[in-house]
């Protein structure tokens, strides 16, 4: 199995099996939203389109940020901390992120899109080596190494890479990785947008055992939770 790595300025190029990697927090937040309930998270890119669809579908909840800031008119915001204790059970989620719902939106030419984070990064693997796809991308959806941002990505596909190669990794080096990534350095405890809560949730590897995956249906992007 080879292993290549795209972020939002590539993937639309990448085909096959691709992974898009959003630590902080889309996809750790969307794996959240399984865990209480939710059955389907429709991703989309633009918060015009996450209206329309709350419209569409009355009931549905819109989940999302610009900037890690919760969006005027949103239901809930990027933390996967304020979900807890929440009654999530037969809601439709409507998630709209600057870089882990992009990345989707973008990956227009891959066979199977699978959404993850260290929280799901086992089931993940497991999942992928079933599949036993001769290449698999890491879509680094929050990777901008010019403006220094997007390491936590890189370190969970480190991960990935280690698991599908029966390698070993240091978990605590993984977690300072996180912690010393400048997304990670907003997480200090001075803005609601950015609860400490958050991290114990983001480090916490494996917590669930499921993988993610995206299916096409009806002209939406729809991401369910499935079993290994």
């Amino acid at each position: 199995m080879k292993f290549a790595r795209a972020d939002l300025k590539t993937c639309a190029e990448s085909v096959g099996v691709v992974v898009a990697i959003d630590v902080l927090r889309a996809f750790t937040t969307a794996a959240c939203f399984f865990a209480g309930g939710v059955d389907e998270i429709i991703l989309v890119s633009g918060v015009d389109e996450a209206f329309a669809l709350r419209e569409r579908f009355p009931g549905s909840l819109i989940a999302g940020e610009i900037d890690g800031i919760q969006v005027q008119g949103f239901d809930l915001g990027n933390s996967p901390a304020a979900l807890t204790g929440l009654d999530l059970r037969g809601r439709r989620i409507i998630q709209r992120t600057s870089a882990g719902t992009q990345g989707v939106v973008r990956a227009q030419k891959a066979d199977i899109i699978l959404t993850a984070a260290l929280t799901n990064a086992a089931a993940t693997a497991s999942y992928i080596q079933k599949l036993n796809p001769p290449e698999v991308t890491f879509l680094l959806t929050g990777y901008f190494p010019k403006e220094g941002w997007g390491d936590e990505d890189a370190a969970c596909a480190d991960v990935f890479e280690a698991l599908l190669t029966g390698a070993s990794f240091d978990k605590e080096v993984v977690t300072r990785r996180v912690l010393a990534s400048r997304s990670g350095r907003h997480y200090d405890g001075t803005h609601p947008s950015f609860p400490l809560a958050d991290l114990d949730i983001v480090l916490d590897f494996d917590r669930f055992d499921f993988a993610m995956q995206v299916f096409k249906e009806n002209g939406m992007l729809l991401l369910r939770a499935v079993s290994q």
